[in-house]
Parts: structure tokens; sequence; C-alpha cells
């Protein structure tokens, strides 16, 4: 199982989400072909409600311990619950170009 599929199935398991996408974006980054190390996750969830980002942010990080600690470099989180969510019309922010390693 490849790491995109190990965080869906942490985070379902932790959270029984709404709505998540994780997106491998290693190739965005300076990083070798087949990375697996730099992710964007958009999640859904009542499991957010009535809690700040910071909050639900260290929610996730506390489900990845291992893999942040050993195998994710980078981890871009959009968090929502179920009414944030339709507000946004199910929608969360594209992702920044990157800006450093070699690529510039």
């Amino acid at each position: 199982m490849g790491m995109r599929e190990n965080i869906i199935n942490k985070l379902n398991e932790s959270l029984q989400n709404d709505f998540i996408d994780v997106t491998n974006e290693s190739h965005l980054h300076n990083t070798p072909p087949g990375s697996e190390s730099h992710f964007k996750v958009v999640i859904v969830s009542e499991k957010f409600q009535g809690k700040m980002p910071v909050k639900r942010h260290q929610m996730i990080y506390g489900f990845l311990a291992d893999e942040l600690r050993e195998q994710i470099h980078a981890l871009a989180l959009h968090t929502y619950t179920p009414a944030e969510w339709q507000a946004r019309n199910q929608s969360a922010p594209a992702t920044p170009d990157c800006r450093g390693g070699s690529k510039k």
C-alpha cells in the first residue's frame, strides 16, 4: 500500500469523514520520481465541529505521527465541518507553486 492510501485509511478510521481527498504533490517539488513525501489533504468531518483550525490540524498530526516522523516531509491540510464545506461550494484552495528547491 502506498503512502496516499495509508493516509486515507488512517484518517477514515480516526475521523469517520464525510469527504476526503488526498493528493500526492511530491512531483511539484524537488523530489525524485515516484516520491511520496508531499501531500495535500482535504477532509470534511463532524469531529471538527467547535474546533479551531490549529486543533483540527493537531488531531491529524496525531493520527499520522509515525508517517510525519519518518516519511512525510510536507502536509497541506484543509479541514472543514460539513457546513463549512457546503459554504465553500465543496472546494478547497488550489496549491500554490513550489518556491523552494532547485527547480527554480
